[in-house]
């Protein structure tokens, strides 16, 4: 199918990545998000040797590569702060570095120029009020009372997707995992060459996102699904790390400004059955939310939206194409969901404890094959 009119909702990574990819097939593409702000949170990411083969594919790579740093390898930490493991990364790409870390800022900025540069439309403050499925397009009414005639409707909209509630009522809900992530921006120490993973039912990671800074994120077992309040968020963080290696502790010592703090409950989703409903289909966390134990949420979701792009150019048919979507993608991305919860489980002894360092190795195994 060549020049399609799509309308994707979401204007985060999974929306942008696939209003880049659905623009270079030659179609013709509205985003829209609701945030009139178009804000994003300023921790940082991190990212696989897949999203950089998949950066390269987009046409990203060099810009993408600036606004972070690359590294080749994750290093494995018992609680008590031994190094038991370095895991090296297999680069995709050749004179590329296997992963990177890169603030989510700096992320959004290299994929917002580039979608408003390749000629897509982005409107911000703005929904999809109704969405009606004629089997010839799709009609969207949008929140400021205007509408829309489409061939494909692309549902990006994260966990908690309007769009999947609308065209996939039976399909399964968001779950709490038991556990939440907190994260935190830090001065990067010399020597920090590689994603650091503390093993433990406080699980931590040490990310470089720049030459200057990295994150930390700290995985925590919230029984109840609390809410923190923002003010004393940063207590709260410390507390949580009190029992972590000596060296996690002295960080902690300077973690200081609530406002800084992000806190996020740990949710999990994966949708078995259709990832479409006539011409609205959906990707990323809408259909498949994991857990960031793999550090593969943004991934998934950046691959689907380069396969998708390439189905809809391989089959005259929407039904057939959108079909051919799914199947490519969602025994990888079940792969993850599941491998990501097993890790989460076993931290809050829900499940078997799981070797961190033989998951990242294997998930490596998973990702380095083709999409």
């Amino acid at each position: 199918m060549e020049a399609l009119n799509i309308l994707v909702i979401g204007g985060g990574i999974g929306g942008l990545t696939a209003g880049i990819a659905l623009r270079a097939k030659g179609h013709d593409v509205d985003v829209i998000e609701r945030d009139p702000d178009w804000s994003v949170y300023g921790v940082g990411i991190i990212q696989q040797s897949n999203v950089v083969r998949a950066m390269a594919e987009l046409g990203l790579l060099d810009d993408y590569l600036s606004a972070g740093v690359g590294f080749d390898a994750v290093e494995i930490f018992l609680p008590d702060g031994n190094m038991v493991a370095r895991v090296p990364s297999p680069r995709l790409v050749e004179g590329r570095p296997a992963n990177v870390g890169i603030g989510r800022r700096a992320l959004h900025k290299v994929l917002g120029d580039r979608v408003l540069a390749s000629g897509a439309s982005v409107r911000l403050g703005l929904t999809a009020e109704t969405i009606e499925d004629d089997g010839e397009g799709v009609t969207v009414r949008f929140s400021d009372g205007g509408s829309g005639r489409y061939d494909l409707l692309v549902g990006a909209d994260g966990v908690y997707s309007q769009t999947r509630s609308g065209v996939l009522p039976d399909a399964p809900a968001p779950q709490f995992t038991g556990q939440a992530v907190w994260r935190y921006n830090f001065p990067r120490p010399a020597g920090l060459d590689a994603l650091q993973v503390y093993n433990g039912p406080t699980g931590v990671g040490l990310v470089p996102i720049s030459d200057s800074l990295m994150y930390m994120y700290v995985t925590t077992p919230e029984p109840g699904n609390p809410r923190y309040p923002k003010e004393g968020l940063a207590a709260a963080m410390r507390g949580k790390l009190a029992r972590t290696a000596p060296a996690i502790r002295a960080l902690a010592e300077q973690i200081t400004d609530d406002e800084e703090v992000v806190y996020r409950p740990l949710e999990g989703l994966l949708v078995d059955g259709p990832w479409h409903q006539g011409r609205v289909v959906l990707l990323g966390d809408a259909v498949h939310a994991t857990t960031p134990h793999l550090g593969q949420g943004a991934g998934m979701a950046i691959e689907d939206s380069l396969v998708l792009a390439d189905e809809l150019s391989r089959h005259d048919d929407m039904e057939t194409a959108l079909t051919a979507y799914r199947d490519r993608r969602f025994q990888r991305c079940a792969y993850i969901v599941r491998e990501s919860l097993a890790i989460c489980h076993g931290q809050i002894g829900r499940g078997p404890p799981v070797d961190n360092a033989k998951a990242t190795h294997a998930m490596f195994e998973i990702v380095a094959q083709p999409i």
